[in-house]
């Protein structure tokens, strides 16, 4: 899947939690996410000199989408949404869904549904 395909296809599901999304869906969207945050705010601190007022609106905007393919692709992982509850553990539960995020997808339909197409 491509840059440009992998942003449509986040943002039309912008908060479906259901179905599967491969890894290359997941991470480059996640790279705009990272991106378009990182810019914003780049912008709050040095530019506008604001209270990141900008930031949060991004971080806003983005945080049902990134929700939603963070669970599609450990749904693609055979792993339940609800893992994504991981994340509030301090240290260890972002590893863990990191590797979670980078694991291999189930080669055959699943649980969630039938696998991404790319």
């Amino acid at each position: 899947m491509s840059f440009g395909q992998s942003i449509s296809t986040c943002f039309s599901k912008y908060a479906t939690f259901t179905g599967r999304a491969s890894r290359s869906e997941f991470w480059w969207f996640y790279l705009l996410y990272v991106i378009v945050a990182s810019a914003a705010n780049f912008t709050d601190m040095y530019i506008l000199n604001s209270n990141y007022i900008l930031t949060a609106i991004v971080v806003l905007a983005f945080i049902l989408p990134v929700l939603a393919a963070s669970a599609r692709r450990l749904h693609d992982t055979s792993k339940s949404g609800w893992m994504l509850l991981l994340g509030l553990i301090p240290c260890v539960g972002g590893i863990v869904l990191l590797v979670f995020f980078v694991q291999a997808p189930t080669p055959a339909d699943n649980q969630y549904g039938p696998g991404p197409t790319a």
